[in-house]
């Protein structure tokens, strides 16, 4: 292609910067945007008792940054061909800064949802006018394989650094000091830009016209109300509750309204014929059954770091550094075998899930009151190479479909990987938890009463702390069985697809063979 012959360079950028420092501010922006957002979950247990709030509360917010995020690929072109790079980086620098200066001094959820809504927007937006410009620059030959390795291997790192960024913040003064801090990041963006780079217009300026705004709102109300109803659920007793019943209403309602007006519309936000893609609801269906199986990540990990080993926010900071290790290691993995060497999908997908049933294997095995550091660190490590393989694999899948619908399907699997998926995963493990948590105690417990003169010395408190713990590491250990079943029938299921032993690959005619059974039967019913 002609870009391959020609030398890659910034052009809105100032020629006094060298053309090799060049792409690495742009590297550097990046960061400084992925690290930024609206509230930061790490530090969820600092907002809730300074600010007064339930940690639903804070979590509704976290997610609501997610939707924001998700809604932006639709767009994302429209608005790169719209403004220029130093527009993009002024407009969503400054507007980061004023949604965290927010987040700082508010206690109200549904204005920390809004903003977070509205930071999420900006940051995807400054994220990809930064990356747009230098994928000619990580790959010259636009191999989008090596282009969404270099993505997550980016973002999956910008997570785990953050939160441990926000945990040595909090640990050392206060979680608003960590808003400051990407504040003054913000501001040096600003200032960069303004010094820096020029009003560069690789072509005529397109207007904002034509997008379906209206389809926005919805899908985001969609969204929102999906996440309320999954986020609250525990809290207000499910169904038993009216809060719930109406999230639930809105959100059927909402996406009803989203499906039918894209019956009749010109361009709608999705269309219809995008959830038909092969690609697309089969990526979306593999990430749901991925969410579930990741799923102890959000919930039993907390529980058995915290409430069983005792370890504090500054243990679980060195824990994210061997996540953050995994991912690397994966990216390695997946740019290797998968970009380089051009194996296939499903081969790729098999590696991702062999890493997760050993994630998951490995916690079932480990788990124990008393376990070193060092070995919980091996399922972590597993589980980051794992997803990022997962990941970079299903998001590749979609590249190569018609580039008219292509930000459509980045939108409808960001909607399962970034903002319903790990909730819904996390929901469902967590009412399957409490369940069995409550029928191992009370099974536990049975021998536990007057009779029983082993106990008789022991107080009733020390005795209740006792038996509470011993049925959540039961409870956790039992569920962990489950998922390990799962996941290795999941992996039976992608080998036995690949394998020669199908019928299909033994007997080529099987198809033709058995379509003249099906037919020989149907006449002798019709002579009978």
């Amino acid at each position: 292609m002609g870009w391959e012959n020609k030398p890659f360079k910034i052009n809105d950028i100032h020629d006094f910067v060298p053309e090799k420092v060049k792409p690495w501010i742009l590297v550097f922006f990046v960061l400084i945007y992925q690290l930024s957002g609206g509230v930061y979950l790490a530090s969820v247990s600092e907002m809730t008792g300074s600010l007064a709030l339930m940690q639903e509360d804070i979590m509704m917010a976290g997610y609501a940054s997610l939707v924001g995020l998700s809604l932006t690929f639709v767009i994302m072109f429209r608005l790169k061909f719209a403004y220029t790079i130093k527009s993009s980086l002024l407009i969503t620098a400054i507007g980061l800064v004023l949604c965290n200066v927010i987040v700082i001094f508010t206690n109200s959820v549904p204005l920390l949802v809004a903003v977070s809504f509205i930071a999420g927007f900006f940051r995807m937006w400054g994220t990809f006018a930064c990356n747009t410009t230098i994928q000619l620059w990580i790959t010259p030959k636009r191999d989008m394989a090596v282009w969404f390795v270099y993505i997550y291997l980016l973002v999956q790192s910008s997570i785990q650094l953050s939160g441990i960024f926000t945990i040595y913040t909090a640990f050392l003064s206060t979680w608003q000091h960590m808003h400051w801090m990407i504040v003054g990041l913000l501001l040096l963006v600003s200032v960069m830009t303004l010094g820096l780079f020029k009003r560069f217009h690789f072509m005529k300026p397109l207007p904002m016209f034509g997008i379906d705004w209206t389809g926005i709102v919805l899908w985001a109300s969609t969204l929102l109300s999906f996440i309320f109803v999954l986020n609250y659920g525990e809290h207000y007793d499910w169904f038993d509750s009216v809060y719930i019943q109406t999230g639930l209403a809105f959100g059927l309602i909402s996406l009803g309204l989203n499906l039918w007006r894209a019956t009749f519309i010109r361009h709608p936000l999705i269309e219809l014929k995008t959830w038909t893609i092969r690609n697309v609801w089969l990526t979306f269906l593999l990430y749901i059954l991925v969410d579930i199986l990741l799923s102890p990540s959000h919930l039993f990990e907390h529980i058995y770091t915290e409430a069983i080993l005792g370890y504090d926010s500054m243990h679980l900071a060195t824990l994210n550094w061997v996540i953050a290790l995994g991912t690397a290691f994966g990216a390695f993995i997946a740019y290797r075998l998968f970009a380089l060497k051009k194996w296939k999908y499903k081969t790729m997908t098999v590696i991702g899930f062999v890493f997760i049933a050993a994630y998951l294997l490995s916690m079932y095995f480990i788990i124990d009151y008393h376990i070193p550091k060092g070995l919980l660190a091996v399922p972590l490590f597993l589980r980051g190479v794992g997803y990022v393989i997962i990941a970079i694999t299903f998001i590749t899948a979609l590249s190569g479909i018609n580039f008219q619908v292509f930000p459509q399907t980045l939108t409808i699997q960001a909607f399962v990987s970034a903002c319903l998926g790990a909730l819904l995963g996390s929901t469902v493990l967590h009412h399957a938890f409490n369940i069995t948590t409550k029928k191992n105690f009370i099974l536990l417990s049975s021998g536990f009463d007057s009779v029983n003169q082993r106990i008789q010395h022991i107080p009733k408190g020390e005795l209740f702390g006792a038996l509470q713990q011993q049925s959540v590491m039961v409870s956790m250990k039992e569920l962990y069985g489950w998922l390990c079943i799962l996941s290795l029938l999941s992996l039976l299921a992608f080998l036995f697809r690949e394998s020669s032993m199908r019928p299909k690959a033994l007997h080529p005619k099987f198809k033709t063979i058995r379509k003249s059974i099906k037919h020989q039967l149907k006449m002798d019913r019709l002579r009978a």
